[in-house]
């Protein structure tokens, strides 16, 4: 039996994670001490007008979309803006999305204030920041202000061109740089290596470069350098690859590509049989790590190598009662509103309320707030950062949107719940998927965007948290397989 309509999976926000995180990311500036490789010191850039960049970017060599970055004197340091226009092709479906990154940055680049928009169709999100003295304060939208202690000035991402034009690099020069992605506030330690020389064409014209590599989630990333400092090229992550290009050029002809959710579906030696009576699963799952707390945990055991996951029962009658219990202090983060998961916003609150009433029994409120959520939310792909209030304002997503507006509705109930990001079997294939767990009084799976309590064996969990650990699966792309062992159904 297959499913009724569609699944929208999560590949949307893993697009547009991995291109804020590598293009709107903060990189805290490294003080290049004795240890590190990088040879002389930091010189600003001598800027007297504005200059602007144009890059194309390309999926699986189709032209998908582009972006403009200019810098230009501001103040007592430099104003930086990046553009950048995405058009990709979605369970069929042609989305676009734009957004624009601006920063006030001081005379050493070093971060002052920033702010970030996109927008998606109906879909939007903004985010802006301020350092003030070692703290970096985050908002966005009717967020309360998120502050991130800092540990050096952090240096934003579209400055690092005017970086590497700054100093000379050699063959073997290796450049430490932790940063902080404030998209997700993903923070961590990259090592920037110059592996060689090599003479690279672009639009019929070579030149000779500097290749310089590091490391994310387990995945190469790779830039190309000229001997003036001028990044030419960049491969990173699922055949994405941005080249330079010019103002005429890099708007045209945008195709949108190959198809997203196909092109990192999993194929399992053989299909599952009715996946929404699914209750036992058990598969080998090469790619991940076994080790893995997560696959671990709840329904799911890993046993000799193959991963078990057994449907959840749903405990009758429940085992506390709403607003009388005290949970572990451990979960305290779970009942709380976090980054885009805004459950202490004045709508959330209302919408809870207004969907629980009186009801103080957890299933039946879960029950509810689920089934609110399944049928007020338009099912479409969408290229954005979900944030719980902002969908329910446009009432329209994929998975992502659906599993954060439950988590913030749960928790604004009393109920401690998590997004979850894994894979669902639907169309004889595995598909990258969000979805909820909430603890009523075990922790049971919640799937909004299939109206599903618990969730059928299908769901194989491989994260769970908010958008820095959900981004962290961008990794396991392209690096799984799954092979059935066994399959038992209701």
């Amino acid at each position: 039996m297959r499913r009724s309509f569609p699944i929208f999976h999560c590949f949307g926000i893993l697009v547009v994670l991995l291109w804020v995180t590598l293009m709107t990311l903060l990189i805290r500036k490294t003080e290049f001490s004795a240890e590190s490789k990088g040879s002389g010191e930091f010189t600003p850039p001598s800027l007297e007008t504005q200059d602007k960049e144009w890059r194309e970017i390309y999926l699986k060599e189709r032209k998908v979309g582009y972006t403009v970055s200019l810098i230009r004197p501001f103040k007592t340091g430099y104003f930086i803006q990046e553009e950048l226009f995405l058009k990709l092709n979605l369970m069929g479906l042609g989305r676009s999305l734009y957004s624009l990154t601006q920063a006030q940055v001081d005379e050493n680049l070093l971060l002052k204030s920033f702010q970030v928009m996109m927008t998606s169709g109906v879909v939007r999100f903004r985010m802006s920041g301020k350092v003030e003295g070692d703290v970096l304060v985050l908002s966005s939208g009717a967020q309360s202000a998120k502050r991130i202690r800092l540990t050096q000035t952090p240096m934003v991402a579209s400055s690092m061109t005017y970086f590497f034009r700054s100093r000379k690099i050699k063959v073997g020069d290796v450049f430490p740089l932790p940063f902080l992605d404030p998209s997700t506030l993903m923070q961590k330690q990259l090592q920037i290596k110059v592996t060689g020389k090599e003479r690279l064409t672009l639009h019929r014209v070579t030149y000779e470069t500097f290749r310089l590599e590091t490391e994310l989630w387990g995945k190469r990333l790779t830039f190309w350098v000229d001997e003036n400092g001028e990044t030419l090229k960049e491969e990173g992550f699922m055949g994405f690859t941005t080249v330079k290009s010019s103002a005429a050029s890099a708007p045209q002809e945008i195709e949108g590509g190959t198809d997203l959710y196909e092109m990192t579906a999993v194929a399992p030696d053989r299909p599952l049989k009715d996946p929404v009576r699914l209750t036992y699963l058990k598969a080998r799952v090469d790619g991940v790590d076994s080790k893995n707390p997560v696959l671990n945990s709840g329904r799911q055991r890993m046993q000799e190598g193959a991963l078990e996951i057994q449907k959840e029962k749903i405990p009758t009658p429940s085992l506390y009662t709403l607003g009388k219990h005290d949970f572990p202090s451990e979960w305290k983060e779970l009942l709380e509103p976090e980054f885009n998961i805004e459950s202490a916003d004045r709508t959330i609150l209302e919408t809870t309320q207004r969907i629980a009433g009186d009801d103080r029994d957890p299933v039946s409120v879960a029950r509810k707030l689920l089934q609110w959520v399944f049928r007020n939310v338009e099912k479409k792909p969408v290229l954005s950062i979900p944030s719980a209030v902002e969908v329910l304002r446009s009432r329209a997503g994929d998975c992502n949107e659906h599993a954060t507006l439950l988590t913030a509705l749960l928790r604004a109930a009393g109920i401690p719940a998590r997004i979850c990001i894994g894979l669902v079997y639907t169309r004889d294939k595995f598909y990258y998927h969000a979805w909820t767990e909430a603890y009523l009084g075990e922790w049971i799976s919640m799937d909004a965007t299939l109206n599903q309590m618990p969730a059928d064996a299908s769901h194989v969990k491989l994260l769970e948290g908010n958008l820095d650990k959900q981004v962290e699966i961008a990794g396991r792309i392209g690096e799984l397989k799954v092979q059935i062992l066994d399959q038992r159904h209701d």
